[in-house]
């Protein structure tokens, strides 16, 4: 007769999942599941007018994907910032590889979504959809492989996402912004001002920052800004105290490593599924033979799977091929080819800028089918690729 399972085992059990990074991936994964099924069962109809209900201004879906996804971005703004000063991307010989091939990663995809999509103008706003990488599914399925994969892979592959997620920021910054309310604007820039003066004084309490955060997310809200950029804004004034040559665990105590920690998990497995089975639920019902090759669906498709693996590979093979920057550490092209099909993983940012781009709720479905077909097959590939290459790799190491 088996033994229960004590609760601390449970509990420990639990503690390793969450502080796995390839966690948020599968619960990511699982969302989107579940939402597709939830979208095609005899729930679909509560399902879809539950996320049109007001709460106050803005319906459930805004508040989603305007209020709490500004977490995200806060989280988004405050990686790339630690690895900017202080990390991976802190100084040019390392930024050069993950940072081109992230640059050739965007440039490509979109190139080909233009090819597609060229004669129909109605569409053409479409073109950053495929650019973007989906960092919590892409880590997480590159680290499921564990040590047959190289620990700089694994770096170059977090490097890339992070600067794809800062050209997705400056993209939405752009390109998706409406009509400005110049009064709001002014007001935000005033409030980032204060917090700028904050950050020059040292003031190293979080509250402040936080106060003032969520007053920087009504201004731009009301500026015709996407609001969540506003929490990029806000990451950029937490103070970090760069401390060259001290121990990791000593400054990590500093307002933005102690932020960041505190956001990681709610953000990785409550914020981002939330996002997730809100925005992945599309009916099937009327999915057709003309619907996956539209050539919006395909311009998607085909930008995330082969746009990414050309960009992010072909930039990296030329950056080496001219002696410009070197394989990461103990990886074969095998395994970069792997990574690469992995950065067509696009679920998340994909998600969020297909719906800035499209208020059609027709012209919606087509972009979460050519997501969802792309992501599905460049992961796949990518996990193919990695496991074959990381199997004959670890024999000859052997």
């Amino acid at each position: 007769m088996s033994s229960p399972i004590s609760p601390r085992r449970i509990q420990s059990t639990l503690r390793r999942f969450l502080d796995n990074e390839a966690s948020g991936g599968v619960v990511l994964m699982a969302v989107a599941i579940l939402a597709i099924l939830t979208a095609n069962s005899p729930l679909a109809d509560a399902y879809f007018d539950s996320l049109h209900v007001y709460i106050g201004p803005l319906s459930v879906q805004h508040w989603i994907n305007d209020a709490l996804m500004a977490a995200f971005f806060l989280l988004v703004g405050l990686e790339i910032k630690r690895e900017m000063l202080d990390g991976q991307l802190s100084s040019w010989s390392r930024r050069i590889l993950p940072g081109a091939a992230a640059a050739g990663g965007m440039l490509v995809p979109a190139l080909i979504y233009l090819a597609f999509n060229w004669e129909n103008a109605s569409v053409l706003r479409g073109w950053a959809i495929p650019t973007a990488t989906d960092i919590a599914f892409a880590l997480g399925v590159i680290s499921l492989f564990g040590s047959r994969v190289p620990t700089s892979l694994k770096i170059f592959l977090a490097a890339l996402a992070i600067i794809d997620d800062l050209g997705a920021v400056i993209i939405i910054a752009i390109f998706y912004t409406a009509d400005l309310n110049m009064p709001a604007l002014i007001g935000a820039a005033g409030v980032l001002a204060v917090l700028y003066g904050l950050n020059r004084t040292k003031v190293m309490v979080l509250w402040p920052y936080l106060a003032l955060g969520v007053v920087l997310w009504v201004l731009v809200f009301a500026s015709g800004v996407h609001a969540t950029l506003a929490g990029v804004l806000l990451a950029l004034t937490i103070p970090l105290k760069p401390t060259p040559g001290m121990p990791e665990a000593l400054h990590g105590e500093s307002p933005l490593h102690r932020l960041e920690n505190v956001l990681h998990m709610p953000v990785a497995f409550v914020i981002v599924p939330i996002f997730g089975f809100a925005n992945a639920g599309v009916s099937l019902a009327e999915v057709s033979i003309s619907v996956l090759v539209d050539p919006l669906t395909m311009g998607i498709a085909l930008g995330l799977m082969g746009g990414k693996l050309v960009g992010v590979l072909g930039t990296a093979a030329l950056l080496v091929k001219l002696g410009l920057a070197h394989l990461p550490a103990r990886a074969s092209w095998g395994q970069m080819t792997g990574t690469a099909l992995l950065c067509g993983i696009g679920f998340t940012m994909s998600l969020f800028i297909g719906l800035l781009a499209f208020d059609d709720p027709d012209l919606q479905d087509h972009v979460k089918i050519g997501i969802l077909m792309g992501s599905v097959a460049s992961g796949t590939l990518g996990a193919i690729f990695l496991a074959a290459f990381g199997r004959r790799d670890a024999r000859s190491e052997g």
